[in-house]
């Protein structure tokens, strides 16, 4: 058993500016991060981020373009793994590993799956096949030893009754396990799981969690794993590392990685500054979790919320929570309110409530949180009677002005892009947020400075690139998502619009 002073301060495995490249591919960028010995380490990320390539590198599948990694021993010894062949790996700085893809030995029994992992000390006692072959008791004794250490695996994943049935035939929860089991009988320090809860129900999940957990906590081996569900993740890890296009973004404990903006953002593929605004907006809106609020909002459902509802787009995020009051009380701050009060009860439209609520300045959100919370007022119940409300009512739509979200000629700010515009041309904005990575917030920055159009984007050098970065406020996204490529293309395809074939009826 490992102490907690070796868990918590000694590094099994350091991980030093590792990079991977595959041609002009950079599948690993400059990546830094340590397993700490005795503790399970979680690597993940969205699909494509990098992690079984970085599980590669470590088992010596791939030979690391740059860096380090340097396993480090109970005993004492440091493996330069970057530097050693697979198998040398497995061998001697005993580190074993499994696949996304199941790989047992399908037409042996699951016993012969379990010994065939221990070849190398039965090769060893029996002076490769001779004296084995003589009954030599060195052998005898390796043999029943090995059959011991695969019996107790099998006790230890419920497969004793299953151990002479071929292990092509056991369920798919049961292969998962049973691989598992036999990665342990190499005895290793470092286990390395690639998605073992892949395709396991609840009840399987629940199983692999109590068996990862005896590993670590029985034998001392390190875990590093990676993994998509989070509720494995999140329950069983010490330690969480998370990739985006092979960038570390965060690393820490679950809890502080499960509320890191820039981890949010990477898995709903907007960028971190948006997220911290639809999360002001939750806790306007009463979520006060953080992952419940991501539950809740989607990407698109966001871009929705944000045309649609500009003055108040907190309103989507109630849809599951407790029913709440109208957010009519904001119309006390115009003279005449009452009617209009009366009239978005009535109604129950979101009309109304745009018109009485006040529009936040971008970046102060203690101004959507004053004006979440004055909105819960109830309206008097003499109020509601009044006859003046139908008026009222009638004149509630005009609001419909506000989504147009026009941007209005303004002074460009400082830092705009050579191609700069005062104000979109003919009056109308292209809808920017139709390139992959550009979101509301984002469109609205461009805006600000100067950028209406697909058109402006696809013409951006390389100095306009760094310009735009910088009020954005993140590198590299706008080359790896490739926005100019995207805005050409939309920009084409606005040019080859007939305009005048739609103003009649098609026959």
């Amino acid at each position: 058993m490992v102490s907690e002073v070796q868990k918590n301060n000694s590094a099994i495995l350091r991980v030093e500016r590792l990079s991977m490249k595959f041609g002009g591919l950079i599948a690993i960028n400059d990546l830094n991060f340590e397993a700490k010995r005795g503790a399970i380490t979680a690597l993940i990320g969205p699909n494509g981020a990098g992690k079984t390539t970085v599980f590669n590198c470590i088992t010596g599948f791939y030979k690391p373009t740059e860096g380090m990694l340097t396993m480090t021993r109970q005993n004492g010894e440091e493996y330069l793994l970057e530097r050693m062949a697979d198998f040398v790996i497995t061998k001697k700085a005993k580190v074993a590993r499994t696949f996304q893809n199941i790989r047992l030995f399908s037409g042996l029994t699951v016993l012969e799956n379990l010994l065939v992992a221990q070849h190398n000390p039965l090769m060893l006692s029996s002076g490769y096949t001779i004296l084995g072959l003589l009954g030599f008791p060195t052998y005898k004794k390796a043999a029943a030893d090995a059959i011991e250490k695969a019996r107790f695996w099998l006790e230890k994943i419920n497969l004793v009754d299953r151990a002479d049935d071929p292990a092509g035939d056991l369920p798919y929860g049961a292969q998962r396990r049973l691989e598992i089991a036999r990665a342990m009988c190499t005895e290793p320090e470092l286990l390395c799981l690639d998605e073992p809860a892949a395709g396991l129900n609840a009840r399987e999940s629940a199983e692999l969690n109590k068996l990862l957990l005896d590993i670590r906590d029985e034998t001392g081996t390190s875990i590093l794993l990676i993994e998509h569900d989070m509720s494995v993740v999140m329950e069983i890890s010490d330690h969480v590392v998370v990739l985006e296009y092979g960038t570390k973004i965060s690393d820490g404990t679950p809890d502080s990685v499960k509320n890191d903006p820039k981890v949010i953002a990477a898995y709903l593929g907007v960028e971190d500054e948006e997220i911290v605004e639809m999360l002001e907006q939750a806790e306007a809106a009463g979520v006060d979790d953080i992952t419940a609020a991501v539950d809740l909002m989607s990407t698109e459902a966001i871009h929705v919320i944000e045309e649609t509802h500009p003055d108040a787009p907190a309103a989507a995020l109630v849809a599951t929570g407790p029913a709440r009051p109208a957010k009519p009380a904001a119309a006390t701050k115009q003279p005449g309110a009452k009617p209009a009060k009366t009239a978005a009860k009535a109604t129950s439209a979101p009309a109304p409530a745009k018109v009485a609520t006040a529009k936040p300045e971008a970046g102060n959100p203690a101004a959507a949180k004053t004006a979440a919370t004055k909105t819960v007022t109830p309206v008097a119940p003499a109020a509601a009677k009044k006859p003046v409300a139908k008026p009222a009512a009638a004149k509630a739509p005009p609001v419909k002005a506000a989504p147009a979200k026009a941007p209005q000629a303004s002074p460009i700010k400082a830092g705009a892009t050579a191609n700069a515009l005062a104000a979109p041309r003919d009056g109308k904005a292209d809808r920017l947020i139709d390139i992959k990575g550009i979101g509301p917030v984002n469109e609205r920055k461009l805006n600000e400075h100067g950028i209406f159009h697909f058109d402006q984007i696809a013409s951006w050098k390389k100095a306009d690139v760094i310009a735009a970065e910088a009020y954005l406020a993140f590198d590299g996204r706008i080359a790896r998502e490739d926005w100019i490529g995207q805005a050409k293309a939309m920009a084409k395809a606005s040019q080859k619009k007939p305009v005048p074939g739609k103003s009649g009826g098609a026959k």
